[in-house]
Formats: structure tokens, C-alpha cells, sequence
């Protein structure tokens, strides 16, 4: 690791104003970036998959040869939403609710149907070369390493590809090799890397040219629980050292508690809700879980005057409370139950309860806006 503290060499346009970027964070004096520019502007965005459908029997594939129907299938019906500068955001949905495909199209990999986006002031699908310079997007079941080389060689050609001068190389690599604990790993061959050995090498190959933003299409995807903290570990260290804007799609809901304030949730191709992770949590689930874990003298007693009983094993048992009632039924609890009562704890339901009565389509407490997290785009 180098230890001259200068910045890194390299400029970025931005509105016809040079200014620097740094990457290696406090080491090197990073002052991070401000968190109020519009970075991501997604307006009515839409994608329609035509979808060829026919018949089962060889006569139907003759027939569909010469004649074939076909069926809309919207991934995305016009969905709305802005990041702001420095953001982790979470994008939330089941299966096929359109998450991929929103990430797809604001990394120009595909062109929408309908609808306008804008990363960094650039169209995505017009595909420039300056913004293909300044984003990146990660898929945790897809590669773009070589198979049968080492790492370190992929990486060679990546720099050539992003035309990466050898002082900044080094140095990003360096800092990267630190950070994912890469050095056992970068002279192997892919073929012989482990899961997570190999999604850290694909973190580094997808960060070389330091881009400002960071789509992550399920990156702890299959990984160890290990592991998985880990890759959250430095995603969290890679938005503070570098202040890159994150857009996360992730279906372990420990990756989003870990990282995001903020969430968007989409289903059938529609946002059901943008704003605070604890805000959410409050609308969709206006109750608490009292946890209270009895002394053996106390084991057995009836509690259900104190709100619903959810499950009650080995002298632990919780109760489903009223948000608004929540301090006072539990200081009723311990003034009732004196010395049988071991311990308590007050908490919110779990976030996976919260985001399943989301997608079954139930609908928000009350109909306040959304609070987004200071510094966001709406």
C-alpha cells in the first residue's frame, strides 16, 4: 500500500467544472461528496416484453412459424424515483417484480419502452463512453472474468479497456486488495476460486475505475453467512471512503438492514413505497413484539391481558402490542409481575414480516407521503 498521501490523479467533467475525485478515503484526506445533487432521475420509466405464446403439439409449431401471437408483459409500468449523491438505497420486490430489469435499463443494458432516466446527467441507453466510465453494475450470478486465467490478468484487461493510467490502477488495487483481502486470491485461476473468493474478485474487476455509481444485482447472492458479512462489510466502507451513490437489490433482508435508511419497493413493476427502512416498519406494522422472559416461579401465567399472545415456549413469551400502547402495557408488565420477571425487550417486528405484508398488497396505515431520508431525491 502506498503511503504518499497525494490526491489521485485523474479529473472528471462535470458541468463543464474539473473537479478531483479521490478514492482512498480518510488515508488520503477524502472529503466526501455532497448528498444533495440528483445523481439517479427515473420519470414514468417503462419496459414491455413481448412474449411470444403458442400452443403445445407439433401442428401449433408449424403454425407458429408462419403466424405468431404474442402478449404484452409489462416488467416496469412507469415507475418514479431520484437518488441523491452519496445514497444506499434499497430496491425491494419478489421474483420478477421488476428490479433487474429497472437496473438494467438505468445501466443502458436495455432500452425502455417508455419513460426517461438520467444517471449522472446521462441517458443510460445512449451507452457514451464517459458514463460507461463513471458507473458500474454488478450481478451476483453473472462474471466478467476469464475463466481460465487469473484474476490479475482480467484485471489488465480492464485497465486497457477503461483506459486506467498505471499510477491509479495500482493504487485502486492496492486499496481494493486490502479491502476484500484479495492477495491469496488475485494469481489463481477463476475456475479454482470459491463462490465468495470469486464475487470478491468481481467487486474489484467492476470497482477498478473507481465509478461514482454502484448498481449491486443481488451480490451476496448463494454466499455463506460468513461471507455475506463480509461483502457487506465493504460496501459499507466503500460508500464512505468513496462516497459512491449505491443501488442495492437484495433478497436477504440482513444486506438491507446493514445498509439502507432508505427502500424502494416495487411489485408487478410498480413502487408501493420509497422512503425511511424504520418508517416503513412504523406504517405497515402499527404494533410492537413485547419479549418477556419469565422467572420460574412466573412460568404459565396467563398474559394475554397484556396484548395478543404470539408464541409462549421454555418461559419466553411475546406479545403483539399496539404501537400507541407500547410503553404503557409494558410498564403495566413489570409493575404486575414484580420478581417473575426476568427480562424484557420492546421491539419492532421483523423487516421480512413488514416487506411480506407489503407485497401481499395491504395497504398503508395512514396516507402520510413517504418520509425520505434527508439528502434524498424524490
Amino acid at each position: 500500500m502506498h503511503s504518499d498521501p497525494a490526491p489521485i490523479a485523474g479529473t472528471i467533467a462535470s458541468a463543464g467544472v474539473q473537479r478531483r475525485r479521490r478514492w482512498a478515503g480518510e488515508r488520503l484526506g477524502y472529503a466526501p461528496r455532497p448528498v444533495t445533487a440528483p445523481v439517479v432521475s427515473v420519470s414514468g420509466l417503462t419496459k414491455i416484453y413481448k412474449v411470444h405464446e403458442r400452443t403445445t403439439g407439433l401442428g401449433a409449431t408449424f403454425r407458429s412459424l408462419v403466424r405468431r401471437k404474442y402478449k404484452d408483459v409489462p416488467a416496469v409500468a412507469g415507475i418514479e424515483f431520484g437518488i441523491a449523491s452519496g445514497e444506499i438505497v434499497g430496491f425491494l420486490g419478489p421474483n420478477g417484480a421488476g428490479k433487474t430489469t429497472t437496473l438494467k435499463m438505468l445501466s443502458g443494458l436495455l432500452f425502455p419502452t417508455g419513460g426517461d432516466a438520467q444517471v449522472m446527467g446521462h441517458v443510460p441507453w445512449s451507452r457514451e463512453d464517459r458514463f460507461l466510465r463513471r458507473m458500474t453494475l454488478l450481478m451476483g450470478n453473472r462474471t466478467q472474468l476469464v475463466w481460465d486465467i487469473p484474476a490479475a490478468d482480467s484485471f489488465l484487461v480492464l485497465k486497457q479497456i477503461y483506459g486506467i493510467g498505471d499510477a491509479q490502477f495500482t493504487e485502486t488495487l492496492d486499496e481494493l486488495t486490502e479491502l476484500l483481502e484479495l492477495g491469496p486470491l488475485l494469481h489463481k485461476p477463476v475456475r479454482q476460486l470459491s463462490l465468495g473468493e470469486r464475487m470478491k474478485v468481481e467487486f474489484a474487476a467492476g470497482l477498478l475505475h473507481r465509478p461514482e455509481v454502484v448498481f449491486l444485482d443481488e451480490p451476496t447472492l448463494g454466499l455463506d453467512v460468513s461471507m455475506q458479512a463480509r461483502i457487506r462489510t465493504f460496501i459499507k466502507e466503500l460508500n464512505r471512503r468513496s462516497g459512491a451513490t449505491i443501488l442495492l437489490t437484495s433478497h436477504y433482508m440482513d444486506d438491507i438492514v446493514a445498509l439502507c435508511r432508505r427502500v424502494i419497493v416495487i411489485h408487478h413493476g410498480k413502487i408501493l413505497y420509497d422512503g425511511g427502512l424504520t418508517d416503513l416498519a412504523e406504517r405497515m406494522a402499527p404494533y410492537k413484539i413485547v419479549g418477556a422472559t419469565l422467572r420460574d416461579g412466573a412460568i404459565g401465567r396467563d398474559l394475554s391481558a397484556y396484548g395478543d399472545v404470539v408464541s409462549n415456549e421454555n418461559g419466553l413469551v411475546k406479545l403483539r402490542v399496539p404501537r400507541a400502547d407500547a410503553a404503557e402495557r409494558t410498564a403495566r408488565l413489570v409493575r404486575d409481575l414484580e420478581g417473575g420477571l426476568a427480562d424484557l425487550s420492546l421491539e419492532d417486528p421483523p423487516i421480512e414480516e413488514v416487506i411480506d405484508r407489503v407485497f401481499s398488497g395491504e395497504k398503508l396505515d395512514d396516507h402520510r407521503p413517504a418520509a425520505v431520508p434527508e439528502g434524498a431525491v424524490r
